[in-house]
């Protein structure tokens, strides 16, 4: 019989195998609570569960485990870490350190299919989406590596690492829903924010499940032909129709979104497209956070001058909108955003 992966099995199917195993329910909620808030790696670890059922468990089921391949130190502490999958996939996360906070960047999928222009994972390609436990791990490890590193618990969550989160949407908050769960993690999802380049059929089903963790767009320009250029998926779900999808969303939920946008010289950065951005981001409250584009190894695009980034945040703070300019952390070690793509693949 073909093993299944463990960490694939909600808890009644849990229950179920215990009660063939002449098992009572409690053991299935201890089983849980090893996979899912000790991280345990193996079932050897569940010293509290019988040594025979332990053996059964082991004979029924595997453990997706990742693997830290590489961990690599930016001078501003910002960390960037490359996991592996038991397929020899990889896939990257970043601990991003900041004056009051550690922040986990983590990947959904192992590649991306998405080729926005500007970004160096969509030139690996798509490989595959990464597992619940593989999503889950990253976080377990990253955590793990942050009380290392800093001495401290992670504090927020971006799911904004390789590949598009909503193209990968079961696995994706199935994972959050063990990172969120009292018993589990435990994690707080108003610390976690999930980043998508505006899957609009995605973004409804967020709105009708009723997840309550923080909505980022990938926007990057507000102009239908430029948008289309830079991110190719504005071609199959163009800006009124994401526009829909976010009216749609903030009228469900109530909650704010955050738009990212990279500034990039000559192509997005002019008082036009802050104009028409402003105009976009009428929708619903919103917040925006502007970014400075790093290169990595492309030279297609350049970041915006420091003069056209003031005047492009003044104009939107004109028309009374909340914005940031986002430092970029980590760009000597291909951490900051938009660069992450493993080199090994």
């Amino acid at each position: 019989m073909e093993k299944e992966c463990v960490r694939n099995l909600n808890f009644d199917k849990l229950v179920e195998f215990c009660k063939k195993n002449n098992q009572q329910e409690f053991r299935a909620r201890q089983i849980s609570y090893w996979l899912w808030h000790k991280g345990v790696s193996d079932f050897e670890s569940m010293t509290d569960l019988p040594k025979k059922f332990r053996g059964a468990l082991e004979e029924a089921f595997y453990f997706d485990n990742i693997k830290i391949e590489s961990t690599n130190r930016s001078k501003d502490k910002t960390t960037k870490i490359l996991f592996s999958s038991l397929d020899n996939k990889l896939f990257e996360g970043v601990l991003i350190p900041s004056k009051d906070r550690v922040t986990a960047c983590i990947s959904t999928q192992s590649g991306c299919p998405l080729n926005c222009s500007f970004c160096s994972t969509g030139k690996m390609g798509f490989i595959r989406n990464l597992r619940v436990g593989e999503i889950f791990g990253q976080v377990f490890e990253l955590n793990e590596t942050c009380k290392k590193l800093f001495g401290r618990f992670l504090t927020n969550i971006v799911i904004m690492g390789m590949g598009e989160p909503l193209l990968n949407y079961e696995n994706t908050l199935e994972a959050i829903k063990h990172i969120t769960n009292e018993n589990d993690l435990g994690f707080s999802p108003h610390r976690i924010t999930l980043s998508t380049a505006g899957i609009a059929p995605k973004i409804k089903s967020l709105a009708d499940d009723k997840k309550k963790f923080n909505l980022s767009i990938s926007l990057h320009s507000a102009d239908n032909q430029k948008r289309s250029e830079i991110m190719p998926i504005n071609k199959k779900y163009d800006l009124e129709t994401l526009s829909a999808a976010i009216r749609y969303f903030y009228e469900k939920t109530g909650q704010r979104i955050t738009y990212e946008y990279i500034l990039l010289k000559g192509i997005n950065d002019d008082i036009k497209d802050a104009e028409k951005l402003s105009q976009f981001t009428k929708i619903s409250p919103c917040k925006i956070n502007l970014i400075g584009y790093n290169s990595g190894d492309s030279d297609i695009y350049l970041p915006s001058d420091g003069k056209k980034t003031e005047e492009f945040m003044t104009f939107l703070k004109s028309k009374n909108l909340i914005v940031t300019l986002r430092k970029s952390k980590g760009q000597d070690i291909n951490a900051a955003c938009g660069q992450l793509a493993n080199k090994k693949q």
